[in-house]
């Protein structure tokens, strides 16, 4: 071999040989981390996900290093090709698709085993109904920054709706109603002022939407997200009563108006555009945005006695409950956020009953937080089980083995809520259910 070739050839080779040596223990570390989330049954993403399509992957892992939970191992690289391996902690950033530049990633909802019932909406986030809008967690985008985000993108399609930008302003017929004052109703409706629409923003309930219902303390996962006429919100990490009062003074600084315990009943088309009936007043109005959330009726176990008082439907203060003999059923974070925070108060004895067998769709930290109670014996986990009945001072819980009675003052409901699929149709706007499919 001549002087040339081992002058470059052999660093050529060196590197090669380093290269292929650190893409083998990456390779490995991913393997480990799949086959870990197969062993303990972790493997059905909570939300929206990636899907990676084989054909077009390079392997250049700009996905894995996309992802805002990277030191998680969400994404991984296996025998050349990007996997989600630890599908539980993906939270649907949609990271990793903007990033991969060989277009081989598409964000799905649901699995083939559990399907999930969206909206049918356009690129554009109008319904199959004209001048009819959805953004956020109805959607299915339930993260704060995702939810924010589409509030805003709504308001600029809405915007280039003929009938807003012909609009001559005066008159009866307003440019848009906005439907709920969660993360995407925020967005849209700093938007719309923004844009200067003669717009309203109606709200049920109160400030902050599904976020103002989470149980005191909670921590709520955020990333950063860009605010019309406010600027950028800088949130991470933060708990539910920091964020609803960011929220409050959002709406004082910039004198938003929300129209707060109003709800709409009924939404009708007509010439132009749409007549709203809210249970307060009626609207006429060219488009309209639904940022209404998912939970509005909480998913009930449908079980003998289920109508006693001592059943709710989600965790106020935990204090309570101080003394008494608590059951929460339920698998997802509030589920799990729940049955700790009132393991902790004083005199408690607290058990907490799930369908499946892992706790798959709550993140690390809650999962953590369950087992450490459980080890300190604060805390009895009852995996694969179903409530079967509920009496006055005993539930009876099925669980694999037998059929268990136990002692009981209050039985806490986490199952989730009902998409208002009732009210959707009322309106003719379509509900697909997905199966892994974008």
């Amino acid at each position: 071999m001549s002087p040339v070739m081992y002058l470059y050839g052999l660093p050529l080779v060196i590197i090669l040989f380093i290269y292929l040596k650190k893409q083998s223990k990456k390779t490995q570390l991913s393997k480990q981390v799949f086959e870990e989330a197969v062993a303990t049954g972790m493997t059905e993403p909570a939300s929206i996900h990636p899907v990676v399509n084989h054909a077009l992957c390079l392997a250049c892992a700009s996905c894995v290093t996309a992802c805002p939970e990277r030191s998680k191992n969400v994404m991984g690289i296996i025998h050349g090709k990007a996997h989600l391996i630890n599908p539980t902690h993906c939270i649907g950033h949609g990271a990793c698709k903007t990033a991969c530049p060989h277009n081989a990633i598409e964000l799905v909802f649901g699995t083939e085993k559990r399907g999930v019932d969206i909206p049918q909406v356009d690129p554009d986030f109008q319904t199959n109904v004209p001048g009819i809008y959805i953004a956020g967690e109805l959607g299915g985008m339930g993260l704060i920054r995702n939810a924010i985000t589409q509030g805003v993108q709504a308001v600029d399609s809405i915007c280039n709706l003929d009938s807003v930008k012909n609009a001559k302003g005066g008159g009866k017929v307003i440019d848009l109603v906005i439907v709920g004052a969660g993360p995407a109703g925020i967005g849209a409706s700093l938007a719309a002022m923004e844009r200067k629409l003669n717009f309203v923003t109606l709200e049920q309930d109160s400030l902050g939407g599904t976020v103002a219902h989470y149980p005191r303390g909670k921590i709520v996962m955020t990333e950063p997200a860009q605010l019309p006429i406010i600027g950028k919100m800088k949130f991470r990490e933060t708990t539910k009563e920091v964020l609803l009062d960011y929220w409050e003074q959002v709406v004082a600084r910039v004198n938003l108006k929300i129209n707060f315990q109003e709800q709409v009943e009924t939404i009708e088309a007509e010439n132009s555009g749409f007549h709203v009936k809210t249970s307060r007043r009626e609207y006429h109005t060219r488009a309209i945005l639904l940022a209404i959330g998912r939970r509005g009726t909480p998913r009930k176990l449908g079980v003998p006695g289920e109508e006693h008082t001592k059943v709710v439907y989600r965790l106020i203060d935990p204090a309570q409950y101080r003394n008494q003999r608590v059951l929460v059923v339920g698998g997802g974070d509030s589920a799990l956020e729940a049955a700790v925070s009132i393991a902790e108060e004083e005199g408690t004895t607290v058990s907490i009953s799930y369908r499946s067998e892992a706790f798959s769709r709550a993140r690390e930290k809650n999962r953590t937080r369950i087992a450490d109670a459980e080890k300190a014996g604060r805390l009895q986990v009852l995996m694969k089980s179903n409530v079967k009945k509920i009496d006055s001072d005993k539930v009876v819980i099925k669980t694999e083995d037998e059929e268990l009675c136990l002692d009981n003052d209050a039985v806490i409901v986490c199952a989730g809520g009902i998409l208002p699929t009732g009210f959707l149709k009322s309106v003719g706007i379509s509900i697909e259910t997905k199966y892994g499919t974008a």
